[in-house]
Parts: structure tokens; sequence; C-alpha cells
């Protein structure tokens, strides 16, 4: 199943979500709907910086994981950035893989 790592920085009507509710009440907002999409999440993060939360999971696909971005921005309690996470396996398979490509100017 295809892994991805979703970064989210709260609004502040996102953090008094937060206040309210704590981490673990997040998580398990998040694991819910990670699981009604038939994902699952790995690892959830709270961090300082530009971003709030990571959380890495496991979605079936980018269709499940543009309706969970989708849907979290659209709440309004928090905006997403969502990286497409690549497996070592899968970089190999990428160099085997044939491309004609000619480099702008050449």
């Amino acid at each position: 199943m295809p892994k991805y790592l979703i970064q989210a920085s709260y609004t502040v009507d996102g953090l008094k979500g937060v206040l309210r509710e704590g981490g673990t009440g997040r998580r398990q907002a998040v694991e819910r709907m990670a699981e009604s999409l038939g994902g699952r999440v790995e690892q959830m993060y709270y961090a300082f910086g530009e971003s709030d939360v990571y959380v890495i999971v496991d979605l079936p696909g980018n269709v499940a994981s543009a309706a969970l971005g989708l849907k979290v921005s659209a709440a309004g309690g928090a905006r997403t950035k969502t990286v497409v996470l690549l497996t070592s396996e899968e970089i190999d398979d990428a160099v085997r893989q044939e491309v004609e490509y000619r480099a702008p100017g050449t």
C-alpha cells in the first residue's frame, strides 16, 4: 500500500480543538479517518516549527490521499501538505525504467 507523509499546520480553530481533545484525541480522529479510506496511521508526531503535525499513513492510493487532504482542509481546522513516500525498492524499480528524455537546449 502506498505510504504518505502528511504535514499539517493548525488554524486557530484547530488549535482550540487540540486544547479540548488533547493530542491522543486528535490521533484517534486521524486514525478513524485513515481507516475509513481503507488505510492506517503508521505514526503521528507533533512538532515545533512550520508544521504542527507529521503523520505517516498507508493509503490505497492517490485518490484516497487527495480525499483526505480535501476533507481536512475544507473543515478549516488545519492546512495540509502531502508527500508521496517511496521505498528503496521502488527507487530501484524507477532506476531500471527506460526513459526517453532530451535536456533543454541540447
